[in-house]
């Protein structure tokens, strides 16, 4: 059984570790490994599995065998889902919303939950039960950045991972906002470099993100 307490703090030690989370659509799995070493070689070594393709949870099994990579099963929505990225070996979860159904099942699993937020109250929600860590999304959609900088005042310990339509343009203005951790990402895998297997490309767009200020 996890806290919200418990939960945000494992959370923080593991999104410190880099500036950007790539988040993952990936529909092949023998690209898994060869992924998760390039983004590790890169310096992103967290990265988020979206539940969108058949083969989601093998690529999830498959990315948490490569040493460094430290695996995160993203749109977790049941508890079905939560489950099965459990089994599969997620180091933690990420949802779009966030449900006392949803958080309950992940402290009951003990999988720390990176659970979305996009107003004040939603935020206060989950203060209320311990947490001070959440996704904002969809970032661009909700306000940017200024309405993180807003969040601030009066909740100022909650820290964000931003996500939903952050790109190279605009990443930079989130990450120096004092209450964002790091930020999640799509651009660092387009689908054309995962269609080619072109790891060389993906290991240089990861090592720009890496050397991202915050």
């Amino acid at each position: 059984m996890l806290t919200g307490k418990e939960s945000s703090l494992h959370l923080r030690v593991m999104l410190k570790a880099a500036p950007i989370i790539p988040v993952l659509v990936v529909r092949d799995v023998a690209h898994a490994i060869p992924l998760a070493e390039s983004l590790v070689s890169g310096g992103l070594p967290v990265v988020e599995v979206t539940l969108r393709t058949p083969v989601a949870i093998d690529v999830i099994k498959a990315m948490g065998s490569v040493a460094g990579c430290v695996v995160g099963v993203g749109t977790l929505l049941s508890d079905d889902d939560v489950a099965a990225a459990v089994d599969a070996g997620a180091k933690f979860g990420v949802s779009p919303g966030t449900t006392e159904k949803l958080l309950t099942s992940c402290e009951r699993h003990g999988l720390p939950l990176l659970g979305g937020v996009a107003t004040v109250s939603e935020m206060m929600r989950l203060h209320e039960r311990g947490y001070d860590v959440a996704k904002f999304f969809p970032a661009e959609a909700s306000g940017g950045a200024p309405a993180l900088k807003a969040f601030s005042g009066p909740l100022p310990d909650f820290h964000f991972c931003p996500t939903g339509g952050l790109n190279p343009d605009n990443v930079e203005t989130y990450l120096k906002l004092p209450n964002v951790l790091c930020a999640g990402g799509s651009w660092i895998v387009p689908s054309e470099h995962l269609a080619s297997e072109n790891w060389p490309a993906i290991e240089s767009l990861a090592a720009q993100a890496s050397k991202l200020p915050r």
